[in-house]
């Protein structure tokens, strides 16, 4: 068993502050979050305050992973199919998938509506959470530039109304996101034995979603085709 797994209680968790208005209220009253993409960094992710979770401890025997799919919960929708997934990560070098155990689409509860997140890892498992089924997610502080970058990256839609930010997605950019991003992402926490710090394994997941997701996915070209390239010209 890897160092990794042998501290699967130290696991980086990927939460986001994906507020409805209850949350918002009670965040606003208390740290003011700044970012929907807030991580907690490597701790127990059965402290109190965790998300309740079905956690799937490691076996340790390699082998083809499963998928395991909830319902997503009242007013929310899977935005990736179990196909998709097998799919997806299918492309990617076979070795990448030794460790891999579990891919569960997990459900929304109540309580991880106060905590919700994208996706998230915990030893040899990948989860990954629904989506409200109107595609628009609401905001009540400014998201952080990289957050707003990088959904603007794969399609995400940006909109402000006085403190008020929406972000709305479509059906085939919100998939990509998944896809080529969260998915490739937590993966990519999943293949880290290198780094402990919370700052150097995020640093990591982040470059890994880009090279094995977003960059292997075509890239800015295959999003924006038909994007029309102004160029400067020198006045002669």
């Amino acid at each position: 068993m890897s160092r990794r797994r042998s501290q699967v209680a130290k696991t980086q968790v990927r939460f986001v502050k994906r507020h409805n208005t209850t949350c918002a209220v009670r965040d606003a009253k208390r740290n003011h979050p700044q970012s929907r993409r807030t991580n907690v960094g490597h701790l127990s992710l059965r402290e109190p305050f965790s998300p309740p979770e079905d956690w799937h401890e490691p076996h340790g025997e390699g082998g083809d992973y499963r998928v395991v799919v909830q319902q997503p919960g009242s007013g929310y929708r899977h935005v990736v199919t179990p196909d998709e997934v097998r799919d997806r990560l299918a492309a990617l070098p076979a070795e990448f998938l030794t460790e891999l155990e579990v891919v569960q689409l997990s459900r929304i509860t109540r309580k991880k509506q106060s905590f919700p997140c994208y996706g998230m890892q915990w030893g040899s498992t990948l989860y990954l959470y629904p989506l409200e089924d109107s595609l628009v997610e609401t905001f009540m502080t400014p998201p952080p530039a990289t957050f707003f970058n990088e959904a603007k990256m794969y399609g995400g839609e940006w909109r402000q109304d006085k403190t008020t930010w929406t972000l709305h997605w479509t059906q085939e950019a919100i998939r990509d996101f998944y896809l080529n991003n969260i998915l490739i992402h937590e993966l990519g926490h999943l293949l880290d034995e290198r780094n402990s710090s919370y700052v150097d394994r995020e640093r990591y997941a982040e470059w890994f979603a880009v090279r094995y997701g977003y960059r292997a996915s075509g890239g800015d070209q295959a999003r924006r085709p038909n994007r029309q390239v102004r160029r400067r010209h020198h006045a002669k």
